[in-house]
């Protein structure tokens, strides 16, 4: 990786952002799968660090969390005893994210199960990343409750969104075709949330960039990660193109810029740059 010139790592990890496969990147790019891999895990190392310590202190007000499925190595009901032995991470794994509203930044993020410790760890980690009182607005999963709860100790407004869904789907498209939505339920949780701003629209709408923008979040393929570390060195690599670099249709700025993290545009090289700072 040390002998990957400036610009051909720009290349690699432009083709990474624009969601192109390690083997894609090989044929395109002429570096070797192990080069393409261990820049992913070297810069998304980077990528987390700089998020971490720069993502504070944010004057959000309205924030929406959600949660987005995938898995490592195999579906959790496709996992044996040999392959849990072999990788303990296999199984499915669910990405947990919280988007500013207004200014589209996604403000934190953790990769885990879908289950009490993990949400715990990410509403603290959100709470501590916050400088004022915020609205939160989070789909019916019943674990957001006690996790806020216990985060902002009542030092905000919570609301859930209750999506109702009915239909009889055609026979055969059960399997892949969600149930039709009719309607949604808005149930205040914790102090006074405003009614108008209790939505997770874009957050969700964030998701299927997600899905647009990495490879390893693509349905029915062989593109799913093998490895927790490659995935949350994507995920790491993909926020912070997404925050920093991308420029949003609506707001015409990124999200970072919007959001007062950076008072400039930047680019796929100051990305790369990281990786000597």
């Amino acid at each position: 990786m040390n002998q990957l010139s400036a610009e051909k790592r720009a290349q690699i990890v432009s083709a990474l952002v624009e969601g192109n496969s390690i083997r894609s990147i090989v044929r395109m790019t002429g570096a070797s799968k192990n080069t393409i891999a261990k820049l992913l895990i070297a810069l998304g190392a980077a990528c987390s660090d700089y998020l971490n310590k720069n993502l504070v202190n944010l004057r959000c007000e309205r924030v929406q969390c959600d949660e987005i499925w995938t898995f490592i190595a195999a579906k959790q009901r496709n996992v044996t005893p040999e392959l849990r032995e072999k990788n303990p991470h296999a199984g499915d794994v669910w990405t947990w994210i919280a988007m500013d509203a207004d200014t589209k930044l996604v403000c934190s993020w953790v990769v885990g199960r879908r289950d009490w410790m993990t949400a715990h760890d990410f509403i603290d980690d959100l709470a501590g990343r916050m400088a004022n009182r915020i609205q939160l607005t989070t789909d019916g999963n019943r674990l957001y409750v006690f996790a806020i709860r216990g985060a902002f100790h009542g030092e905000g407004d919570y609301a859930v969104l209750m999506k109702l869904y009915g239909g009889n789907p055609q026979p055969g498209d059960t399997r892949y075709s969600p149930a039709q939505c009719i309607g949604c339920e808005k149930h205040p949780k914790i102090g006074n949330p405003d009614p108008k701003h209790i939505s997770t629209s874009f957050v969700e709408r964030q998701n299927l960039t997600m899905r647009m923008q990495m490879r390893r979040f693509t349905r029915l393929t062989n593109a799913f990660s093998k490895k927790i570390e490659n995935h949350v060195a994507s995920l790491a690599i993909h926020y912070m193109h997404y925050n920093f670099v991308r420029i949003h249709q609506t707001l015409r700025i990124t999200p970072a810029m919007a959001a007062g993290v950076t008072d400039r545009l930047w680019s796929i090289q100051d990305i790369v740059a990281l990786l000597s700072d």
